[in-house]
């Protein structure tokens, strides 16, 4: 290849696959770039972030510094929502490089007559360029480097900052390099920070026996309010299969009064475009979001790509799925699981481009029709990853406030290929860490490696579909341990929220499943229980919403505890005004002490005193190291550090 330019530019940082897919931010975050830019020889070598919005013509731009070994950084500031394009440019600064040389001539006593000559050249390049106070500096140059009887003046303006800030300002940029472009994609700020709470709508009544409707649902408004959520999350709200319906118990055979699985969709009333008939209609269910969005809480839907038999799109579309030679349409499976009231959709049917649209169509529908902003979309990872990107950014064109959360607990590079393609966050591996060394394993990798640029984790310590053993014993110390956990390792946190508060831990036998899961008949919740817990995840998310450090995920720092029953982490916000230290008891059976390490090398000396947010109590820390103990039954500290 052929190229005049003398400039190297490598090892561009962030980016994702070489480009292929774009980092992401939200709303006011900060790209922070880094690259390896040099060239042959010793001249001096400048170089620039350029980025601009989708919707905007100009480039603006940014100058690197250097750190160490030919690398350069500089950051920018996304400012909307949307994608950006950023690059970065580098040339050789002939100007600067003049001034530099002169200069070390000029301290070796060298005569530099040529060389002044020289430097006026490069100060009449850019005259036409400069403010009115530069051009009057730099004539007066000009004028001093062309003048011999004006030598030492102009030897002064040779070594002057002024000179030397000028050129930075106006560079010549002859024969500079680019990088190739890349991209970051703006979210609004809900796509970092976010609280769920998860219940069954049909469940919500308070008659015993009696199917729930989005009428109880908004009487339950408050309650969620009350206890800090701000995404509500239900399951499928469509028609519920009633060919092959699942039983009690995910039994194969239903008994006739089973109300079976919502993620069976699909009846004689309707598919993906519709309600099912006992939740209330359409209308009731816009008057559902529209009540929560006035309390400050945004409806998530279950965005759920599967069909019970007699859904409509069996009958009127038998192309879209897989027909075995029997004649009958080969049901989902994930041996040993048997799903036989979900038909899945074929995605290499020859008409793919029809299904494309209809179910883009249908996510569109409850967006533009009902003001839904947030999808939980099920089992993703069982659909082919670029339909994914093409559907997200679909969406985005026209609702760039739209966000995905990705239901995959499955192979970490899949769930990574998900991210990338556009959902906004994804369940994670949380749920089965306990341990000290897992968390710190885990919590390392999400926020310290380049997961932390396009990967959102959500931390979930139960679903309908999820009792993990660490909560099968029903001891309160455990559920308390992983919410608190969960909320302040994780800027978004959810949890199935009735059956977690109420720590039912019946699992099926050898199994993490919910006996009896509400996945398959109706519950009879008492929504008026105020418990520790509540109590608790009350207080812990008021906290979250009332602190910036715990509403992001990568500012996390892990602190030297002499207890491998004990962990600490701290946590801030970007200007360092809010900082944290939370301190937690792995033992829910018995009280533990330690020695915690203080980050003095992010908040400074000591002394400080913390104060815990929750209890109210507050100490006076004086020592690098200082005592705590947690008892099981309150087993953590969360700590404002305070001067």
């Amino acid at each position: 290849m052929q190229n005049q330019t003398r400039i190297i530019i490598e090892n561009v940082m962030p980016q994702l696959d070489g480009g292929s897919f774009y980092i992401k931010r939200i709303v006011n975050q900060k790209v922070i770039v880094t690259a390896d830019v040099f060239s042959d020889g010793h001249d001096v070598v400048e170089c620039c972030i350029k980025f601009k919005h989708e919707k905007e013509n100009k480039w603006k731009e940014v100058r690197l510094s250097p750190t160490q070994n030919d690398e350069w950084s500089a950051e920018f500031t996304v400012e909307k929502q949307g994608l950006y394009s950023y690059f970065i440019e580098g040339w050789v600064d002939y100007a600067l490089n003049w001034q530099h040389g002169t200069e070390r001539k000029i301290k070796d006593n060298q005569f530099v007559k040529s060389e002044l000559l020289e430097g006026a050249e490069y100060c009449q390049a850019i005259l036409k360029l400069v403010t009115k106070e530069e051009k009057t500096f730099l004539t007066k140059a000009i004028h001093a480097f062309q003048d011999e009887k004006l030598y030492d003046i102009a030897l002064e303006i040779t070594l002057s900052k002024e000179l030397h800030q000028i050129f930075k300002n106006y560079p010549t940029r002859t024969l500079a390099n680019q990088s190739a472009e890349l991209q970051v994609y703006v979210d609004r700020k809900k796509a970092l920070f976010s609280t769920w709470y998860e219940f069954f709508p049909r469940s919500a009544s308070n008659t015993p026996g009696k199917h729930g409707t989005f009428k109880d649902c908004e009487r339950l408004l408050p309650r969620v309010v009350e206890m800090g959520f701000d995404t509500l999350y239900f399951p499928p709200i469509h028609p519920i299969g009633e060919v092959n319906r699942k039983g009690k118990n995910n039994a194969t055979t239903a008994e006739k009064d089973d109300v079976g699985s919502p993620w069976g969709i699909g009846s004689h009333f309707g598919g993906h475009q519709s309600t099912h008939p006992e939740l209330g209609t359409i209308a009731d269910f816009k008057a559902l979001v529209k009540k929560a969005k006035s309390l400050g809480i945004e409806v998530a839907m279950d965005y759920a790509l599967q069909a019970a038999p007699d859904h409509p799109y069996v009958k009127d579309f038998p192309q879209w799925f897989k027909w075995r030679p029997d004649g009958t349409v080969q049901y989902a499976e994930n041996p040993p699981k048997k799903y036989q009231d979900i038909q899945p959709i074929y995605f290499e049917s020859n008409d793919w481009k029809n299904l494309w649209k209809e179910l883009l169509d249908v996510a569109l529908f409850w967006v533009e029709e009902c003001d839904v902003k947030v999808f939980r979309v099920d089992n993703p990872h069982t659909k082919p990853f670029y339909f994914w990107g093409w559907l997200i950014a679909e969406i985005k064109k026209k609702h760039p406030d739209v966000l995905f959360l990705a239901e995959a607990f499955t192979r970490p590079k899949i769930m990574h290929e998900l991210a990338k393609q556009g959902f906004t966050q994804s369940y994670t591996y949380f749920t089965w860490r306990n341990s000290k060394a897992e968390m710190i394993e885990y919590l390392t990798e999400l926020t310290q490696t380049e997961q932390k640029e396009f990967f959102r984790p959500n931390f979930w310590p139960n679903t309908p579909d999820i009792l993990p053993y660490s909560l099968q014993s029903g001891t309160e110390s455990v559920f308390l341990q992983k919410y608190f956990l969960a909320a302040t390792l994780s800027s978004s946190v959810g949890i199935y929220g009735p059956a977690y508060e109420l720590l039912v831990h019946q699992a099926m036998p050898g199994k993490e499943e919910y006996l009896n899961s509400e996945k398959y008949e109706i519950y009879q919740w008492d929504w008026e229980v105020k418990n520790k817990l509540t109590t608790i995840i009350s207080k812990i998310n008021q906290i979250r919403h009332q602190h910036e450090a715990l509403q992001q995920t990568n500012n996390l720092k892990f602190c030297m505890v002499d207890n491998e029953q004990m962990i600490a982490y701290y946590k801030y916000n970007d200007a360092k005004t809010d900082n944290l230290l939370m301190i937690c008891n792995l033992d829910p059976y018995y009280p533990k002490q330690a020695m915690v390490r203080l980050p003095l090398e992010e908040i400074g000396n000591q002394p400080v005193r913390v104060s815990d947010l929750i209890t109210g109590n507050s100490y006076l820390w004086d020592k690098e190291w200082n005592f705590v103990e947690l008892h099981p039954a309150l087993p953590f500290h969360l700590f404002k550090i305070e001067r």
